[in-house]
């Protein structure tokens, strides 16, 4: 992979992966719900679970669509009613000083199988090995999954930071309640490039 080649994988990677998408929408929820330590294992969860799927994409889960067209489809439809429990499990998050008794945040295991019914995710790995990595030889995907998982870490923390720093001004259940609801139609509406 030549110095311009990797370049524009990089400037993808960050563009693809600090721009709103259902991971981000969650972790800035999260940080604001849960603060940046109770949020660190979906963190940790996201970009490990993205980095990992980048790479299996690479090494030939992309051809299962080839072969089984339907099959996008169906994690299309399954991608989008999970996202629509997510998307009401925000907006009825409990105040942070309830979260104790009645919330917690996504576990690591749950943020990294999380990408797998993401469409954004999907969207993100077969774009970057189709155009980073046509002949999807090993040197060419683990480039690309190096690429991502370098800059997919750095660009999800800035979300829960924001998160993080917008708890003082949800301290107020109202406020909170409307940051939760705008932020579950925010996740609605990141389906919108995937039905449409």
């Amino acid at each position: 992979m030549n110095i311009d080649v990797r370049y524009a994988l990089s400037v993808f990677a960050l563009v693809s992966s600090i721009t709103p998408g259902p991971n981000n929408l969650m972790l800035l929820a999260s940080g604001a719900n849960f603060g940046i330590v109770r949020t660190l294992p979906h963190m940790l969860g996201v970009a490990i679970g993205f980095t990992v799927m980048v790479f299996l994409v690479g090494v030939g889960l992309m051809g299962v669509f080839d072969v089984i067209p339907y099959s996008y489809e169906a994690l299309k439809i399954l991608s989008t009613i999970y996202l629509c429990w997510l998307a009401w499990k925000i907006a009825n998050a409990a105040a942070p000083t309830d979260q104790a008794e009645s919330g917690s945040p996504f576990t690591f295991i749950q943020a990294a199988l999380f990408q797998w019914v993401n469409p954004k995710a999907w969207s993100m790995a077969l774009t970057a090995i189709a155009l980073y990595a046509p002949d999807r030889s090993m040197t060419a995907v683990i480039g690309v999954t190096l690429v991502f998982g370098f800059v997919n870490l750095p660009s999800i923390t800035v979300w829960v930071l924001l998160g993080q720093k917008m708890r003082d001004v949800l301290s107020n259940r109202t406020r909170l309640k409307a940051f939760n609801t705008a932020m579950a139609l925010a996740l609605i509406a990141t389906l919108y490039p995937v039905l449409f």
